[in-house]
């Protein structure tokens, strides 16, 4: 069996312009949002038509805000409540790093119902926009985690594993590349294959549904594989606060697929 694979020397630093130095995960977050703008763009050129292409480019500064807003509280909230309780002003430090994906959702989710309400859309079907886009940004996300070589996998004896920076002279599950595959590739197919060639988006949530499914249980799955962060490690019977965050991802995806399931299509 070939041994471990030694972690490529990646310069964190993807472009350096004068004193400007512009990061891998500030490049993905960049990258993952403007792909996910043009996919909308694409998928508001086809029946319904949730909102227009102007309306679009206004909800992109209300994601933009949600996701870097939830994802810092999410993050000080879910995982160092304590450290940051004594440190309130380095809640703001945002380039310390610190995000999470649970609390991005969240804001988004505000985001969402608050854009939705001000210009009168409907907001099931906005959501269904958001989360047919939303893997193509998860994909770039969890690749710049793996240049950054951090959230990896537990110890591994696999021809794929990894040896990380600092985590040991052993082979880790590249876990980041499980997620990018499952939370990114894998479900944006899924769910663009259901709105190119169904009615689906004619049924709000639907989309909606799967995608908040679809995320938690690939998230509860590859946390078997991930190493749970030092300060937390396993909670009770071994469930780590990922998969414990996921959980309500499910059920929320289901009550919102079954919700849409009873709902009558609706028509142009």
């Amino acid at each position: 069996m070939v041994g471990p694979i030694p972690f490529p020397n990646i310069d964190p630093v993807a472009l350096q312009l004068g004193p400007l130095a512009i990061r891998w995960y500030a490049l993905a977050f960049i990258t993952g949002l403007l792909a996910g703008w043009g996919y909308a763009l694409y998928l508001l050129r086809r029946e319904p038509h949730i909102m227009t292409g102007e309306e679009l480019g206004d909800f992109f500064t209300w994601a933009i805000i949600g996701v870097v807003a939830g994802g810092r509280l999410g993050y000080v909230s879910f995982y160092m409540p304590g450290y940051y309780a004594f440190n309130p002003l380095e809640i703001f430090f945002l380039w310390q790093g610190g995000m999470s994906f649970h609390g991005g959702l969240l804001g988004m989710l505000v985001a969402v119902v608050a854009f939705s309400q001000k210009r009168k859309l409907p907001m099931l079907g906005v959501a269904d926009l958001v989360a047919a886009a939303a893997p193509i940004g998860l994909f770039f996300g969890r690749i710049a985690n793996f240049v950054n070589a951090e959230l990896y996998g537990r110890p591994a004896d696999l021809p794929w594993a990894f040896i990380f920076p600092g985590a040991g002279d052993f082979g880790r599950h590249p876990s980041q590349l499980y997620e990018a595959g499952l939370e990114g590739i894998l479900l944006f197919l899924i769910l663009f294959l259901l709105a190119r060639f169904t009615n689906i988006r004619r049924r709000p949530g639907m989309l909606a549904g799967i995608f908040l499914g679809g995320y938690g249980l690939a998230r509860m799955f590859v946390e078997l594989f991930r190493e749970p962060d030092a300060h937390i490690g396993f909670l009770l019977g071994g469930v780590t606060m990922g998969q414990l965050l996921s959980l309500p991802l499910v059920l929320a995806g289901l009550w919102l697929v079954a919700r849409a399931t009873r709902t009558p299509a609706k028509m142009a």
